[in-house]
């Protein structure tokens, strides 16, 4: 990261992050949220308050991942949580406020990602007037309201809180829909999948292209429930601090397969993979994957997430066989 850019540190609000500064005749380290950029100024929340630093005397910093919650490889060690709070940062609603430590998102309907309550944190009001509270800022908007529900590990801290927060919504009567598994993998063992499980070469005549910004034909094959991409969509698809649009193409410039790269919080993101059927089980799937991977690693993340539909058989087994191991379940609950 550029030490002295007020404008790149601004993408890592929220972030935990470690900065290097000049102090006096030594260097010392700042480790903790990124609370604001104010000017020339960062303001990280350190481990005895705000620490005012002055981008004059950094050299250098850069977002770190969430504190381990528990005793696991760092691709593991995230609470649930911790990881559903970062995956939000890969995938940003355009409109965005906190209740409390709950995360109200909406993004005119596109995603249940971006238009769900995200309850992960205390709502500081008793729960059944935050439950009102959601439901009446979704009716503001014109959405329905929609609360992702995480399911807890025992081990981790905010297993109770969970809980409750789901108990809350189920006991007014919302249903589970849309089971869904997280999935993460150290990057390293990502990285050139085609030789590590023996795979071939992409077909002949195929490139992969790695572009910063998706392009139209990228576009052509994102398909939502069936939909072409809204604007609203597309503002999603760049709403993380960094993005790649990997995409495997054919001389003519088809697009046979596609996906994004996301980075935050010292993590990746694999999402809106896709293959187009004429060209599965060649191999192609696995060269996006070892693509975002290499691109990962490039930006110093260490672990990478996705998300899959758990009736989705076909792409667990591919996720499985590229070094994918499940982290936690979700669920989208509704009234």
């Amino acid at each position: 990261m550029d030490a002295r850019s007020s404008e790149e540190w601004a993408a890592h609000v929220g972030s935990r992050v470690v900065v290097r500064l000049r102090d006096g005749d030594g260097l010392r380290d700042v480790l903790g949220e990124l609370l604001a950029v104010e000017g020339q100024t960062l303001r990280v929340q350190g481990r005895r308050g705000p620490v005012e630093v002055q981008l004059s005397s950094v050299v250098a910093g850069k977002p770190v991942p969430p504190k381990a919650g528990r005793a696991a490889p760092p691709h593991q060690a995230l609470s649930v949580g911790d990881l559903e709070l970062l995956m939000a940062r890969h995938w940003q609603a355009e409109e965005q406020d906190w209740l409390g430590g709950w995360l109200l998102r909406a993004s005119g309907g596109h995603t249940n990602r971006a238009n769900s309550v995200l309850p992960v944190g205390e709502p500081g009001m008793p729960l059944d007037v935050a439950l009102v509270e959601v439901v009446d800022w979704y009716a503001e908007r014109g959405l329905p309201p929609v609360a992702t529900a995480p399911e807890p590990r025992l081990d981790d801290a905010d297993t109770d809180q969970l809980l409750a927060a789901t108990s809350l919504f189920e006991s007014a009567g919302w249903r589970r829909v849309t089971p869904t598994l997280v999935l993460t993998a150290p990057v390293a063992e990502l990285r050139a999948l085609q030789a590590r499980l023996g795979g071939a070469a992409l077909p002949e005549g195929l490139v992969i292209d790695l572009a910063d910004e998706p392009d139209p034909a990228w576009l052509s094959q994102y398909r939502y429930r069936g939909q072409a991409v809204p604007e609203h969509g597309i503002r999603l698809l760049t709403s993380a601090p960094q993005q790649v649009f990997a995409s495997i193409r054919t001389a003519e410039g088809e697009v046979a397969g596609a996906a994004r790269g996301s980075l935050a919080d010292g993590w990746s993101g694999l999402t809106e993979m896709k293959v187009e059927p004429q060209w599965r089980r060649q191999g192609l799937s696995l060269a996006l994957i070892g693509a975002v991977a290499e691109w990962s690693r490039q930006h110093r993340a260490q672990s990478m997430f996705l998300q899959v539909a758990e009736d989705n058989d076909a792409a667990r087994a591919s996720y499985a066989r590229a070094g994918f191991g499940l982290h936690h379940r979700y669920s989208y609950l509704t009234p």
